[in-house]
Parts: structure tokens; C-alpha cells; sequence
């Protein structure tokens, strides 16, 4: 088809060498930390499975996933299993479905007349995405508290391509110790889970967020990862996609950046 972008080719031999760098690097946090162990949230999506793969060779024995549906599809659920299967990777499963519910519900029914006076001048998709950014939050809370509970560092599953256009929740599934997947892209990452021999399902699977149903992180960036990872590795695109990237980039730069801290005066 006209205009469409492949993805990056990744060599066997190069994914075998970014997952043995990676496996070293998590035991050297490890060591430096003098945390016990590994504990990262397992939502069935490749990201996940890689950075299971890669946690239990780093800390076999020490490496804890945790499934946490929150009004999810069930297929998340039974990938999230498959992955842990394959990998013989310990897990916790916490359904925080109710806990969702008696959040919202305590947020819209304190805010009282006020809420439905702004909730009515607030569009649909805005209000969508709020709704939906409170699973990825509750989430970082569980994954902190066993976390807390076991000395464990937590290990996040973003990649190089959703964080640099932001496509990840603040405070959030960002809310993190380690980003292991950090400086590759989409297709680097593939490349690691092939190498991982994680069930080709997963690899094939369309990359969701899981915020709502039929959600996929393509179709909310509008754009391909072929074409993101293209971007970043310094590759020619169409002057419109670069500038949807790079508007995507502008607009998500806080999401990157530490909280501004206010200087004092300047005779202070």
C-alpha cells in the first residue's frame, strides 16, 4: 500500500544482545538498591511479557507479576496467565474493579451539584480519558504497596516509543523504579520477545492500554508505531506524520520533566 511504513528491521543477534544488556542491568539496580527483588504489573500486552522475561532471568526466584484487571477484557486476563505460564513467573492476581467503583462513586457524589454542572460542560472524550486514567493509578498504588511490603523494586513496562510522544499515564503506569524498556522502540522490543520465545499471540496481539474497550495505543496516537519508531531512529517520514509525532511530543513534554520547584527571589 502507498505511504505505508514498515516497521524497523531488528536482527536476531541484535536482540539477544539488548536482552543480555538489559538482564545485567536490572541485577546491578538490584545490587546497588540492596532491594530483594522485582515486582512489575502483568497486563497480558507484549511490553509486560518482555519485561517478565527479562525480571525472572535478572532475579529468579525474586520476581513477582501482578495481574490487576479493572473492568478488563477478559482475553487481557488469560494473556496476562499465558505469559506466566510460559515464564514459570510467580503471581498475585487483585481485581481492582470495586476498588474503580467506590472511587468514582466517592468522587462524583462529593463533588455534588458542581460535578454535574462541569461534567456537562466537559466533552465526552475528556471525560473518558479521566474516568479511564484511574485504573493505571490505582494500579502504581498496588504495585507500591507489595512493593513497600517486600522490598522489591518496581519495574516499569514503557518503551522508548510511548515515552517520548507521552502516551503513558502520569503518575501512573509511569509512576515507576526502573524503565528496563526504556531506550528501545516498538520494534526492538518485538525483537526481545522473539528472542524470549514469548507466544507468538501476545507478540501478534494489537498493543492496548486497555482503557476501554476496543481501545488500541495506535489508533489513540494516530499514528503507526512503524512510523514512531521510524521518527526516532532518524528515518524520513511524511511531513504530516512528523509533525502529528512531534505535536504529540510538544504537548506530552511535562509528562517527561520533574515538577517544576518554584525559585526563590532573587534577593531572597
Amino acid at each position: 500500500m502507498e505511504g505505508l511504513v514498515a516497521e524497523p528491521y531488528v536482527s536476531n543477534e541484535e536482540a539477544e544482545r539488548l536482552g543480555y544488556w538489559i538482564i545485567s542491568w536490572l541485577r546491578e539496580e538490584l545490587r546497588k538498591s540492596g532491594a530483594r527483588g522485582l515486582i512489575f504489573g502483568l497486563s497480558g500486552g507484549i511490553d509486560s511479557a518482555v519485561v517478565a522475561g527479562l525480571a525472572i532471568r535478572a532475579a529468579p526466584g525474586r520476581s513477582l507479576g501482578v495481574i490487576m484487571p479493572c473492568h478488563s477484557q477478559p482475553q487481557d486476563i488469560q494473556d496476562a496467565e499465558l505469559v506466566a505460564r510460559h515464564f514459570g513467573l510467580e503471581t498475585l492476581t487483585v481485581d481492582l474493579s470495586g476498588v474503580y467503583d467506590n472511587l468514582l462513586q466517592l468522587l462524583q457524589s462529593s463533588a455534588g451539584a458542581s460535578w454535574t454542572r462541569e461534567v456537562d460542560a466537559i466533552d465526552a472524550a475528556t471525560e473518558r480519558l479521566a474516568l479511564a486514567n484511574l485504573k493505571p493509578r490505582l494500579r502504581m498504588l498496588t504495585l507500591y504497596f507489595y512493593a513497600n511490603l517486600l522490598h522489591y523494586l518496581v519495574v516499569g513496562t514503557g518503551n522508548r516509543s510511548e515515552l517520548a510522544v507521552g502516551y503513558f499515564t502520569k503518575y501512573g503506569d509511569s509512576g515507576v523504579d526502573l524503565l528496563p524498556l526504556g531506550n528501545l522502540v516498538k520494534a526492538q522490543v518485538r525483537a526481545v520477545a522473539r528472542w524470549l520465545h514469548i507466544p507468538q499471540s501476545i507478540i501478534d496481539k494489537p498493543p492496548s492500554a486497555g482503557l476501554w474497550p476496543g481501545q488500541t495505543d495506535e489508533k489513540e496516537m494516530g499514528i503507526t508505531y512503524a512510523e514512531l519508531d521510524s521518527y526516532l531512529l532518524g528515518r524520513s517520514l511524511s511531513p504530516a506524520v512528523t509533525e502529528r509525532i512531534q505535536a504529540l511530543m510538544r504537548r506530552s513534554e511535562h509528562k517527561r520533566r520533574p515538577a517544576p520547584i518554584c525559585p526563590l527571589p532573587p534577593d531572597h
